[in-house]
């Protein structure tokens, strides 16, 4: 698979943050502590999850940041990362190693980027990949509610993304700030969260010792919280 996707970043806060800051010339934006319902529950019985304050960039990170990443760490360079750590698609949309061309314009989202050059990313700038559980509240939230995902008209126009191909990325911030002023948390790429690898792995037939145990699909809707949130799928 090629994720076209890369990060947006988040910091825990020790205090209650500022509102907004700089780290290294990334926007960030405060994030209150709060509740929200995961897609899915951490265990059976729990609904509602508490998440702690923490920092969140308000965008994606661009084509332009990422080439000043590893310029500055060529380790990750395309013709020098180890295929342990990114496959052969990994940043092959720009023209070189180091020069981004005509396909991956400066202020485009990177994208083509693999989880452990995104974590290296961020650790780059004392920061960290959120947690899913962070970027899943983050998101449900609509332009005027923390959680938007009661508001018919919200989850209208996350879907009209999804029911139209898009040729182009456009540059970022794109479209309109959420509650939280963050931006292009639906319609633009998919993003990585540090955690990814712990979605949708529930106890099943793979716990019970029979020979289907390692044949399996992550992707079903059996115990979601809304089975019919196609977005968040």
């Amino acid at each position: 698979l090629v994720f076209t996707a890369l990060v947006v970043l988040s910091q825990v806060a020790v205090a209650a943050p500022p509102a907004a800051q700089e780290v290294d010339g990334l926007p960030l934006v405060a994030i209150a502590k709060g509740m929200y319902t995961p897609q899915y529950p951490p265990a059976r019985g729990i609904k509602r999850m508490e998440v702690a304050a923490f920092r969140l960039m308000t965008r994606p990170v661009t084509n332009a940041e990422f080439l000043e990443f590893v310029q500055s760490h060529e380790s990750y360079r395309r013709d020098r990362i180890s295929r342990l750590f990114a496959d052969t698609h990994y940043l092959d949309h720009w023209a070189g190693p180091s020069e981004l061309g005509e396909g991956a314009r400066a202020q485009q989202p990177v994208t083509r980027v693999s989880w452990f050059a995104a974590k290296a990313f961020c650790e780059a700038h004392g920061l960290r990949l959120p947690s899913e559980a962070e970027w899943e509240m983050v998101a449900a939230a609509s332009k005027k509610r923390r959680d938007g995902t009661a508001d018919a008209l919200f989850r209208k126009q996350v879907m009209a993304w999804y029911s139209k191909p898009n040729s182009e990325l456009p540059d970022v911030p794109h479209g309109e700030a959420n509650y939280y002023g963050v931006t292009d948390l639906h319609g633009v790429i998919w993003e990585w969260v540090a955690d990814f690898n712990n979605a949708v792995v529930i106890a099943d037939s793979r716990e019970q010792g029979d020979e289907t145990r390692n044949r399996f699909c992550g992707g079903a809707a059996l115990d979601a919280a809304d089975a019919l949130d196609y977005a968040t799928f």
